[in-house]
């Protein structure tokens, strides 16, 4: 089939210098989330017609199966669909979808597509208590006869509680010379896509309907009010299924996922996490409130404490990281790996049964076995210029307070004292330590702070 997405519009009550199908739906553009249901269609052809804010859309969202076209101006649905006739097959139904709908499922696209079989057009509708400021499906004898916009309706039309959500799909070859007859004859001077029903009537084509399973599939965003209501119906949907996979969630309502989240068995996950772009948690692994993941891999059993921040990393078997660690790109930790409260770890390698449990950063380093980083340790890898590695060796003990000066190798078995800057290698299996003499002085005084 041939797709189009309608996403031209300005929204102008998002009070936003970016176009509304570029505003952020659970992490990524209410454009993108209807362009991936579109592709779980399979379709030969995917159109987006832009307008507000220029080449920024097919900027920021270009891809090779589609195809971007401008609106210019700007002139109503039927318009916009005009403007891509000449990129879609005549033996192909065309889909048409909306940029700032992003949550209609593909199994209610599905059953749209199977009542438009044998070339009738079918368009998706729902029921509701009050459709003020929709467009109404008129029907008679129970078949649809056209679509009144709401502020064309009449007094008996009004009355009408099964609207029209946009969504349809129709013969191509027939869409075309519909759309080639519209006028813009109407309260907005607007060509009316839905104004295609009409004409389809006169031509003697079937017109069927079909209904979403959920009413939010087919809710629009025209505001930062709509956006956050949306939001947090897509967030519960999250929740729901995660529950429903068994994972524990001490608060369905207080949990973000921005991406793609995958838990094993038995996964507790407490209050305010925030999951981002693709995570997989294992089995039996606990975190902790307030915890930020991106794109990291958990394995399983292990203890993420409250406020830890992990992006880009891997985490071993039966680890424990927290409270208040941050694990950055390139972090890899083995098994049974120990990261404690207001430890920083970017681009190293822990090997199993390492630990840096107290205030440390360690940057651009390559940890043994069993290697114990004592508080206060830093790894000095930046010159100004350039960056440098720093290894430790399997069963090496850090003392608190060093700095180890990359690029600099500590040796398997070594000890480094508490308060030593390492500026050349360690030798194994020895004691290494770098500090002035201790001096004590007797009777010295404290200077007195002299009087204003």
């Amino acid at each position: 089939m041939n797709v189009v997405i309608l996403a031209a519009g300005m929204g102008k009550r998002m009070q936003s210098d970016l176009p509304k199908v570029l505003h952020a739906l659970a992490g990524k553009p209410l454009l993108s989330h209807v362009i991936d249901t579109a592709r779980q269609l399979s379709p030969t052809c995917c159109c987006v017609v832009y307008g507000h804010g220029g080449e920024l859309v097919p900027t920021r969202l270009a891809a090779d199966d589609l195809h971007f076209v401008l609106q210019e101006p700007q002139l109503g649905t039927g318009h916009a669909v005009m403007q891509a006739t000449s990129l879609l097959h005549d033996d192909q139904p065309t889909l048409v979808l909306y940029g700032d709908v992003p949550l209609t499922s593909d199994a209610t696209l599905r059953s749209l597509i199977d009542k438009a079989s044998n070339n009738k057009l079918a368009i998706l509708t729902i029921t509701m208590e009050d459709p003020t400021g929709y467009g109404r499906i008129v029907r008679e004898e129970h078949k649809i006869v056209r679509i009144v916009e709401h502020k064309d309706a009449n007094e008996a039309e009004l009355q009408i509680h099964e609207v029209n959500t946009g969504i349809l799909i129709a013969p191509t070859r027939q869409l075309k010379d519909w759309l080639s007859r519209l006028s813009n004859h109407n309260a907005q001077g607007e060509y009316y896509l839905t104004d295609i029903i009409a004409l389809a009537v006169d031509d003697g084509v079937s017109i069927d309907s079909a209904q979403p399973a959920h009413a939010w599939e087919t809710l629009g965003v025209n505001s930062k009010v709509q956006l956050a209501e949306l939001e947090r119906i897509h967030q519960h949907n999250l929740a729901q299924q995660l529950l429903e996979e068994g994972v524990t969630l001490a608060d369905p309502a207080r949990i973000d996922i921005r991406g793609e989240l995958h838990c094993a068995r038995d996964v507790s996950i407490d209050v305010g996490c925030v999951f981002e772009g693709n995570v997989m948690i294992g089995q039996g692994v606990t975190i902790g409130a307030y915890c930020v993941i991106k794109n990291s891999r958990i394995a399983d059993n292990v203890n993420i404490k409250p406020f830890t921040h992990i992006d880009e990393a891997t985490i071993g078997s039966d680890s424990q990281i927290g409270p208040y660690a941050r694990l950055r790109p390139g972090t890899v930790l083995g098994s049974e790996v120990h990261v404690g409260n207001f430890v920083e770890i970017k681009n190293s390698e822990f090997g199993a049964h390492s630990k840096a449990n107290h205030l440390a950063y360690v940057g651009d380093t390559t940890v043994g076995l069993r290697v114990n980083i004592g508080a206060g340790t830093i790894t000095c890898n930046y010159d100004g210029a350039n960056k440098h590695r720093t290894v430790i060796e399997d069963d090496a003990f850090i003392g608190s307070d060093t700095q180890l000066v990359a690029p600099v190798t500590v040796g398997k078995g070594a000890t480094i004292g508490a308060g030593t800057t390492l500026t050349k290698d360690a030798p194994p299996d020895s004691l290494t330590v770098s500090r002035a003499r201790q001096t004590s002085i007797a009777g010295w005084q404290r200077p007195v702070k002299q009087k204003k």
